[in-house]
């Protein structure tokens, strides 16, 4: 994928398309900076002493697109896709990891995240976690941030292993 074949983000769309568009956009710019890379370089942790890896991010955006979208907004119970025998997140370990089957469970999951933000009657629809309420409108505004943040790590561990740089 390249710049030019990313989500265009709407510029005169209401805010439901706008939101949504600016998330796709931010899913596209991490598919991209995953792109062309071998299975060691998608595992490979390069920025010591972090134990970040591409491979690792992608598969922590599906756990919090889950989340998120499923649990919070939808009020599912999906449990994580990737856990420990105690229970906790093991998305960051990659060593063994399937990148094909990475990838298939984060485009699984917006897919199904892009379903219900297209089903919700409007962004004021509410989820919940626990006693916390969340507005869509909310949700679509922290993933944005969530991607944003996260392809900042990408675009640096991406150079690190290549040189490649961009958008």
């Amino acid at each position: 994928m390249t710049d030019d074949q990313r989500t265009r983000t709407p510029r005169t769309a209401d805010e439901r398309a706008t939101l949504a568009g600016f998330l796709d956009h931010q899913r596209d710019t991490l598919a991209m900076k995953c792109a062309g890379l071998t299975v060691e370089q998608l595992r490979a942790r390069v920025l010591e002493p972090s134990g970040l890896s591409l491979l690792g991010l992608v598969r922590h955006l599906a756990e919090v697109e889950r989340s998120w979208f499923r649990n919070v907004l939808n009020g599912e119970d999906v449990r994580g896709f990737w856990g420990r025998p105690d229970g906790s997140f093991a998305e960051f370990d990659v060593e063994t990891a399937d990148p094909d089957e990475a990838f298939a469970i984060w485009r699984r999951e917006c897919d199904h995240a892009r379903e219900l933000v297209a089903a919700a009657e409007s962004l004021d629809v509410l989820g919940h976690y626990g006693d916390e309420v969340f507005s869509l409108r909310w949700i679509l505004t922290h993933m944005i941030e969530e991607y944003a943040r996260h392809n900042g790590h990408a675009d640096l561990l991406r150079e690190h292993l290549d040189g490649t740089t961009g958008e």
